[in-house]
């Protein structure tokens, strides 16, 4: 029988579990491999090909575990969907899901995060002050972000504008909003002039001078040991590949290598550490606080054993 650990602080992850092998998990380049019982094949993958998830999903992609798993290309919030309904295996999922899905866990030490600016998680406006703002479109794709925006007004700014959602399209949401939050790729390669932008990443910097975690692999709880996944590696592997994934996004999204390789070295981290778990423990209770989920979970890793 396996027994969770729950975390409520700095994990200590030293059970002995059954899901993840986990080599030093306090120590840089961890080994952590996840094995999944399925009556599929291969394991079954969802991710967003995003640039700031490239890292995390080139092994599986592109690299040496291209053929050992089912990959399926799908915006984040469709990835959490597709965890919720047991159509995916592991998920690279909105952080703010784990609060949300039942029956999920938490893969330890991998995230798409960052420790101040982001650039990739936006808030735009023709305002120039976020205290004017009285409507916010927000990103359909997003769902960590969106609430990430709500708190930021809700609870640092103390005020409470009116929500939409809507597609990425930065011109109608701004149309119909003083504001939109844009997410992920587009918020990359839309024009600046005569918009004010915010980092959303810096701003939660700013008032909690912690840094912020955006999503995170998850899977089934109910998963058993006998397909592997080792997510450590993969991601290894898709840091190694840097100058790969720049020839390869400079094509996508038509911006310069030296930007994008600026933004995978130095904006994003995909190391979950003491201070940007502190950061997602603070954002999770902030969330709750204000009935943005309906109460804090504690968190829950898939399970390990310490070699």
């Amino acid at each position: 029988m396996c027994v969770l650990k729950r975390v409520n602080a700095q994990p200590c992850l030293r059970t002995r579990p059954c899901f993840v092998s986990i080599t030093a998990f306090n120590k840089p380049f961890a080994r952590i491999v996840i094995k999944a019982h399925t009556a599929h094949e291969k394991p079954r993958l969802a991710a967003s090909s995003y640039l700031n998830s490239a890292p995390l999903i080139w092994s599986f992609t592109k690299g040496s575990r291209r053929d050992a798993v089912s990959y399926v290309d799908a915006l984040p919030a469709r990835c959490a969907d597709l965890l919720a309904n047991n159509e995916t295996d592991f998920g690279l999922v909105p952080v703010i899901e784990y609060q949300r899905i039942s029956g999920v866990r938490l893969v330890p030490g991998v995230c798409v995060g960052s420790r101040q600016k982001v650039r990739s998680v936006l808030l735009v406006s023709r305002l120039n002050n976020l205290k004017k703002i009285r409507s916010v479109a927000l990103d359909e794709s997003s769902r960590t972000s969106a609430t990430l925006t709500k708190i930021i007004f809700k609870e640092f700014l103390r005020s409470e504008p009116g929500w939409t959602t809507s597609s990425p399209d930065l011109t109608s949401m701004l149309r119909e909003s003083d504001a939109a939050l844009i997410i992920g790729d587009p918020a990359m390669t839309f024009p600046r002039k005569g918009l004010n932008v915010w980092d959303l990443a810096s701003l939660w910097h700013d008032f909690t001078r912690t840094g912020f975690v955006f999503a995170m692999w998850m899977a089934r709880a109910d998963l058993r040991p006998t397909l592997s996944v080792d997510f450590t590696a993969a991601r290894d592997e898709g840091v190694e590949a840097v100058e790969e994934i720049v020839e390869d996004y400079k094509l996508r999204l038509h911006l310069p290598a030296n930007d994008l390789r600026d933004y995978l070295t130095n904006n994003v981290t995909f190391d979950l550490d003491d201070q940007l778990q502190s950061g997602m423990l603070l954002y999770f209770k902030i969330a709750a606080r204000h009935g943005l989920i309906e109460r804090q979970r504690p968190l829950e890793f898939l399970e390990t054993t310490v070699s």
